[in-house]
């Protein structure tokens, strides 16, 4: 896994568990890498996996079943599309709208970007 500088590496992890969520990767009730596969796996500190799941069980996005590990929450998914959502909605969609101002992008002409229309 290769990271981003902006970010703290616990932050980084965390979205990867919630994107494996979103792509329905990880079900309810899934078991997810124990803390030191995972840190072997993106070759990082156990101490920060630690940190990513800490984050994510305060989200209530996962559990821990003591002595068995990780698992996803039963609302597991709704939780991460809520957070992801407003994450996005605070933090990227002001910057998106800003540079769709400065380059005279309106919505109609961006849909018909998304689409390959134009």
């Amino acid at each position: 896994m290769e990271f981003d500088q902006t970010q703290a590496i616990y932050l980084q992890i965390a979205d990867l568990i919630c994107e494996k969520i979103l792509l329905k990767q990880y079900e309810s009730n899934s078991r997810i890498p124990a803390v030191r596969e995972l840190a072997v796996e993106i070759a990082v500190n156990p101490n920060t996996v630690a940190r990513s799941y800490s984050y994510l069980e305060e989200q209530g996005i996962i559990y821990k079943q003591r002595g068995i590990g990780y698992f996803i929450a039963d609302n597991g998914y709704q939780k991460t599309l809520m957070l992801k959502k407003n994450n996005f909605i605070k933090n990227e969609l002001p910057k998106l709208t800003k540079q769709l101002e400065l380059f005279n992008i309106d919505l109609n002409e961006l849909s018909k970007l998304m689409r390959g229309k134009v």
